[in-house]
């Protein structure tokens, strides 16, 4: 009961110094919490979230599968080959530290700016988080249980299909689920970059008019659906798995 109170209560403080910040104001760019709850309700109401994010959510989808299916095959083939490990790792690493904001631009010497430069965009940033989980869940699978099924005269693919991929099935599921996450970001920054499209088009559109609470209502709602979605897979997560199966 405590751990709510207290997110409900840093939630309230910041609108407070949003809201203050806004009436002051810290900046005429800056509006008021009540201003950008006002124009965030109207956008709501006219359907501009709607056809913003039906945009966004198209190339979101699509890059994210694909990536769930190669990336998933990727870190469980790493985490199963020492050679792949080898090759795999830090490729994936340093993919995973490079400043994202930098390389996306230069997707469209390859794609231009259509719906295949977003999907690259996704798969660009969601690839490293899905590929390494799913191997750190596979190189992870306890010893015991891998020299039990030994000990049962399973072959290979019967401990690769009964014993590893069920042990690292937690860890798969919490990169599908920060995945997701980071792939949300590469949707929004290839729009704001690349392709004036979807929700980060909303954003472009209004700052560039001076409709600051409408810009600061579209941020806001990235960050609503972001937490929505990822809280929602996050209860999911701890539903399908077991303790010791699920990332702490």
């Amino acid at each position: 009961m405590r751990t709510p109170l207290l997110r409900a209560a840093s939630i309230v403080l910041v609108l407070a110094v949003w809201e203050l910040g806004g009436r002051i104001p810290v900046a005429l760019t800056f509006p008021s919490f009540t201003a950008t709850a006002g124009a965030f309700g109207g956008m709501l109401a006219d359907g501009t979230f709607l056809g913003a994010y039906a945009e966004t959510v198209g190339p979101l989808l699509v890059g994210v599968t694909l990536t769930a299916i190669g990336g998933v095959a990727a870190g469980v083939a790493m985490g199963l080959s020492p050679r792949a490990e080898w090759l795999g790792v830090p490729l994936f690493v340093i993919l995973q530290a490079a400043p994202s904001a930098a390389i996306i631009p230069l997707i469209t010497f390859i794609y231009g700016i259509g719906f295949a430069a977003k999907v690259f965009a996704v798969v660009l940033l969601s690839t490293p988080v899905i590929v390494l989980n799913s191997y750190r869940g596979i190189r992870n699978t306890p010893v015991s249980l891998v020299e039990m099924s030994e000990a049962f005269l399973a072959s290979r693919w019967q401990r690769i299909w009964k014993v590893v991929l069920p042990s690292a099935s937690g860890l798969i599921f919490t990169g599908l689920r920060l995945g997701l996450a980071q792939g949300f970001t590469g949707a929004v920054l290839a729009e704001l970059l690349i392709t004036p499209t979807g929700v980060g088009d909303l954003i472009t559109f209004y700052r560039s008019q001076a409709q600051y609470s409408h810009m600061y209502a579209a941020i806001l709602s990235i960050i609503v659906v972001a937490s929505v979605t990822i809280t929602l897979l996050a209860r999911l997560e701890h539903r399908l798995f077991r303790p010791e199966l699920r990332t702490p």
